[in-house]
């Protein structure tokens, strides 16, 4: 078994630390997870190197195509140092298994020595002079170089040729895959398709403001990397790149990607700064690169909110605002809004916030075509808990129109045969999805008593915090304030226009309108075994809780049936509900309060609840 080990594989490896191509068979000793890459010992019998797999040949691994002492003959790699003790580390970009496992790892007659050891080993010695072996004396000089002398013409005739096309140059400089790039690693070009392209944004934080702007990055494995330019690199190269482009890219950095940003399965992200290289590839077609989605069903969508991930929805439109202008708070900039409402299969809806250009061109184009009720695919939103559960587009983000995928094709077929009659609810209007993936609902799975809150005043200092709660509702004051007169549009507070027959003026989307909406806000006392709390009410849930709108109940107060009026609260008390609550800190006459605000609410399921007290029960009896 021995032979089919190449001989001398390691050294060969150590002497041609970047070939095009290689055929090396070596020995997979001390085969190590790590994260979602696979490190080994690469071994010929005589010589040990570390080296590292690539993520997209973990399934190898993980069906047992490839074990420990196993057997994979090189097709190509490249040879790095990691610092900060310059390690030799081989990044295996391509390989073929030879035998899924050995019996024992294959040993020459000597003792196998790693490439650090004989590093360690080796003496330094000046350039220009080779030391003679001990038992021999004196040194032995480098033939002195011939010095070629050019004329001032010769040398600028080459430098005019360096000035090759991409095509040219492509074919003697050493492109890199990007699985096998490290932030350790020195000089690098990759040869990568542009398959997504943001907007340019203007960004302001304590060091001032600046400009930024980020695209997705393919080779021609499928390997994907986000790059990322700032400022005088993004006024640069925002023009440069273009969907679809092939690029020659080098002089570029890699740092570990952050999960609140990434897009792309990649642990590492590139940045790109005013001195980077970056040459169009003429040669290669140009092709919109097809979107790639992992959708996420609109039931499911609670586990997400709050969090640092995006996700990928598909849905029916079923409603398309006009377009509103939002002052930031940030700069106090008016930028344009436009929310649509989508549903799935799941008979659940969802709103999305379109920003941007996104409201203006992809929003008007929904408007003007909501009644064929298009579906809509949507790539890298972010989930808020506005109204239980929101979705908001990014500057990242993707929009595709009656995309050409199966999801959409399955979707229109369930609307048109079942969707366009059936009842649907907001996801946010009941029981929301929290930290679990696997379905479990975030009532059952992040339960706390109202003395747990109570108790705490910290809670919610430095970021809301989520919980939920089962009580009743003991009491709703009859002599609040319970609503506020809110735009037909926008649902923001809107005062009365100063003259006669004005109407209500919405300082948030700039209309004057003749009426008005009336919403809840409001506050309740829950109760449970443990105590009392008051918690905020905003209109969906209040609406659930009292059973009417605030405008039935503003008729009966107006009409003078005070006794219907409280009648209607009263039977909205000591009725069991679950609730999806968030604690925050308010400052109150420089005093900092609890506030807690409902986010969702859902009547008692006794078979639910049930359940969920048999297995918190077998729990305790487990422990």
């Amino acid at each position: 078994m021995a032979e089919s080990i190449t001989p001398n594989a390691i050294s060969t490896i150590i002497a041609n630390p970047s070939p095009d191509s290689s055929d090396l068979v070596v020995q997979v000793v001390d085969l190590l997870a790590i994260g979602k890459r696979y490190k080994f010992t690469a071994s010929d019998g005589n010589m040990k190197l570390k080296a590292i797999l690539p993520p997209s040949y973990s399934s190898e691994i993980e069906t047992g195509s490839l074990q420990n002492l196993g057997l994979i003959r090189i097709l190509n790699y490249t040879l790095n140092e990691i610092p900060p003790k310059m390690e030799k580390c081989l990044i295996v970009t391509k390989f073929e298994v030879v035998t899924p496992v050995l019996d024992t790892e294959i040993k020459n007659d000597s003792e196998i020595k790693n490439v650090t050891e004989i590093a360690s080993e080796t003496k330094r010695v000046e350039p220009g002079i080779i030391l003679k072996p001990k038992n021999e004396n004196g040194i032995q000089l480098k033939p002195k170089q011939e010095v070629v002398t050019k004329s001032a013409a010769e040398i600028l005739h080459e430098q005019h040729g360096n000035n090759a096309p991409s095509a040219r140059m492509g074919m003697t400089r050493r492109v890199y895959p990007l699985v096998s790039l490290n932030p350790y690693q020195g000089n690098w070009t990759i040869k990568v398709r542009v398959t997504s392209k943001g907007n340019l944004r203007t960004y302001k934080n304590a060091r001032g403001e600046g400009q930024v702007f980020n695209v997705e990055l393919t080779d021609q494995d499928g390997t994907q990397i986000q790059a990322t330019m700032f400022n005088e690199a993004a006024k640069k190269f925002y023009d440069k790149f273009e969907l679809g482009k092939v690029y020659y890219i080098s002089k570029g950095t890699l740092r570990v990607a952050n999960k609140q940003f990434k897009t792309v399965k990649n642990d590492y992200e590139m940045t790109l700064n005013e001195n980077s290289q970056v040459e169009e590839v003429a040669e290669e077609g140009t092709f919109i690169p097809e979107t790639k989605f992992n959708f996420v069903p609109i039931d499911e969508l609670g586990s997400y909110v709050n969090g640092k991930e995006l996700v990928d929805v598909t849905g029916v439109v079923v409603n398309v605002s006009p377009t509103l202008s939002i002052r930031r708070k940030l700069d106090n900039e008016s930028i344009p809004k436009r929310d649509i409402t989508i549903a799935d299969e799941s008979k659940k809806t969802v709103v999305v916030s379109l920003w941007n250009d996104f409201a203006t061109s992809v929003g008007q184009e929904l408007l003007d075509t909501v009644d064929t009720a298009p579906i809509v695919a949507l790539k890298s939103l972010k989930v808020g808990d506005f109204q239980g559960v929101s979705l908001s587009t990014l500057g990242k983000s993707t929009v595709l129109i009656n995309p050409d995928v199966p999801e959409a094709k399955k979707l229109r077929s369930w609307y048109n045969t079942e969707g366009k009659g059936t009842s649907m609810d907001s996801v946010g209007s009941g029981v929301v999805s929290n930290t679990s993936r696997n379905g479990a609902r975030s009532m059952y799975s992040d339960r706390v008593c109202v003395s747990h809150i109570t108790s705490n005043p910290s809670l919610g200092e430095d970021k809301p915090e989520f919980f939920c709660l089962k009580a009743y509702i003991s009491y709703i004051k009859p002599d609040q304030t319970m609503w506020y007169r809110a735009c037909k549009h926008c649902n923001k507070k809107v005062t009365e226009a100063i003259g006669a027959g004005s109407g209500y003026s919405c300082e948030a989307c700039q209309r004057n309108d003749s009426e008005c909406n009336l919403r809840y806000i409001m506050v309740v006392k829950v109760a449970d075994s443990s105590g009392e709390a008051w918690l905020s009410v905003f209109n969906e849930q209040a609406e659930q809780i009292i059973g009417c709108s605030a405008e039935e109940l503003d008729k009966m107060k107006k009409d003078g049936n005070e006794n219907l009026f409280n009648l209607k609260l009263k039977e909205a008390t000591w009725a069991p509900h679950l609730f999806r609550v968030s604690v925050t800190q308010n400052e109150y006459n420089n005093e900092k309060r609890q506030r807690i605000t409902v986010r969702a609410e859902a009547p008692l399921d006794f078979v639910a609840e049930s359940k969920f007290l048999l297995e918190e029960i077998s729990k305790m009896q487990a422990s």
